[in-house]
């Protein structure tokens, strides 16, 4: 959440802000303002009364020391209709900060001067391209159809078994699967990147820390018999490592990469763009996660970037980098970038990453700090990014790599299929 000196020391510019993500946070901002100022009234109060008590105490030490046994009892009288009072200001105090805290986690993190005006997708920057669009046959078939060809992923099975969104990956498709995972965790290793294996559901406090919660509570699934959320990400178990942790200056940054399974409700999605691998309910990641100092973290953002990038060089997948407009942005990010990959069959860009700097909206929320040279306590900085989502980039290696003897693997993963062809 945004912090509260932030918020105090330029209303007007964090107001102004907000309104390229088409949040109106005026009246949010006067609320917060108006609840800390109540807040503050309130916590006088309470210390006046607090040391007045204080003072007291020492009074009908005295007055019982001297035999004054009167005055003992009328100032005691005194002090229990005081502390009377002061539950009654502190009950308030309480209720003014956690109204507060209420409102702050309501309002989105403020996008960075970089960030384009825009309300949409189509408003999103293209920042740079690569690769090269195959040109296939026009009875080039679209990946649902060459699974089913090849009998590497059944849907039908996944409906019987689960529902609509939970395919099967079967024989190549699974070992195809699984060569991806391996080979992402391994780059990332590669990368310095530190590999965790984290549990795949979290509680609430971890879908608060990430901003999950209160923001996504419909997208997530929910085990309500034990209170617990499957992870839409690894973003969210692994950054909340370090929730409530004074990281020492010297050991940053934090380069955490780790594979999960990733569960989402995607309520509402329907129609031809969310076919065969296009949208699933299910599906495979391999996440980077950094924790950074303020300082650094724009330089760690374009290292993210470059390696996400060199994935898909690999790869051999023709791509594209979009900087989303303020409109287009998630509720915590400060800055994202979205990785598209060009499937040739079905003449379309899939999503396939979002590589993001939080700066400290996350660390606040997860009161995740840094302690400097000089044993001062900063708020870090949080980045994460997708590297990478596995299915919509299986829905392009199937599409743009099929020929007529069958489907040709890439290079880099061969070693891990332990075939080159799916035929």
């Amino acid at each position: 959440m945004l912090t509260l000196a932030s918020i105090k020391e330029n209303p007007e510019y964090i107001i102004e802000r907000l309104a390229v993500k088409g949040f109106d946070g005026r009246a949010a901002i006067t609320e917060v303002l108006e609840l800390d100022a109540e807040r503050r009234r309130l916590q006088q109060r309470c210390d006046s009364d607090n040391s007045r008590l204080k003072q007291m105490a020492a009074s009908i030490a005295m007055h019982m020391k001297n035999g004054n046994r009167e005055e003992a009892e009328k100032a005691k009288a005194e002090v229990a209709s005081l502390k009377q009072s002061t539950k009654g200001l502190q009950d308030l105090l309480e209720q003014a900060q956690d109204k507060m805290i209420e409102m702050l986690l309501s309002i989105p993190n403020t996008p960075c001067e970089a960030v384009p005006a825009g309300t949409c997708a189509a408003d999103n920057v293209v920042e740079k391209t690569g690769g090269t669009i195959p040109e296939l046959p026009a009875d080039a078939l679209p990946h649902w159809e060459l699974a089913r060809k090849y009998n590497i992923i059944d849907w039908e099975l996944g409906v019987k078994v689960t529902g609509a969104g939970f395919p099967f990956y079967i024989g190549k498709g699974a070992r195809l699967q699984r060569a991806l995972q391996q080979f992402f965790l391994d780059e990332a290793w590669k990368a310095g990147y530190i590999e965790v294996e984290p549990p795949f559901v979290v509680n609430e406090d971890s879908g608060y820390g990430t901003g999950q919660l209160p923001d996504k509570e419909g997208q997530m699934y929910h085990v309500g018999l034990d209170d617990l959320y499957l992870i839409p990400t690894a973003e969210v178990p692994v950054t909340n490592i370090y929730r409530d942790v004074i990281i020492p200056q010297s050991e940053l940054p934090k380069k955490n990469c780790a594979y999960s399974p990733c569960w989402r409700r995607e309520a509402g999605s329907y129609g031809k763009d969310v076919r065969g691998l296009n949208r699933l309910h299910q599906f495979d990641k391999v996440e980077i996660v950094r924790i950074e100092r303020p300082e650094d973290s724009y330089a760690a953002l374009e290292e993210m970037k470059d390696h996400v990038q060199g994935l898909l060089e690999k790869l051999g997948l023709p791509w594209h980098i979009l900087r989303l407009c303020g409109g287009d942005m998630s509720f915590t990010s400060a800055i994202t970038f979205d990785f598209e990959v060009y499937s040739a069959a079905q003449k379309r860009w899939l999503e396939v990453s979002s590589v993001s700097n939080f700066e400290s909206y996350q660390a606040n929320r997860l009161k995740c700090r840094y302690r400097d040279a000089d044993k001062k306590i900063h708020l870090c900085h949080t980045l994460n990014g997708s590297a990478l989502a596995l299915p919509r980039i299986v829905a392009a290696l199937l599409e743009n790599n099929q020929t007529p003897e069958g489907i040709v693997i890439p290079e880099c993963l061969r070693r891990y299929t332990g075939f080159d062809i799916i035929n």
